[in-house]
């Protein structure tokens, strides 16, 4: 019963980054997905794959995975690079290719 601790990526249907804040710590897959023959909805016998919890910050998700003794493995989020523009920089001379409609 492993669980993984993790920050949610930003949706890129929204320019927000209001889901992403929080820590998140779900457990991972214990047995594989079954295909139902009549229907063909996929099912599991994992009931701990619908638990999903969610944490403030990482500690706090750290401190509640060994509390209650669930081993876990934590993921670091990937910080996307700062590029810093101007809407000069459109008209600039400098340009690689030119400017145009």
């Amino acid at each position: 019963m492993l669980a993984r601790i993790y920050c949610p990526a930003k949706t890129a249907m929204q320019s927000g980054k209001a889901s992403s804040r929080g820590w998140r710590l779900e457990f991972e897959p214990a047995s594989a997905r079954s295909i139902d023959p009549l229907m063909g909805w996929t099912s599991s016998s994992d009931m701990n794959g619908q638990v999903r919890l969610s944490f403030d910050s990482q500690d706090e998700a750290v401190a509640y995975a060994e509390r209650h003794g669930i081993p876990f493995r934590l993921h670091k989020p990937q910080e996307p690079p700062v590029i810093i523009k101007a809407y000069a920089d459109n008209f600039a001379t400098f340009r690689k290719q030119p400017w145009t409609h």
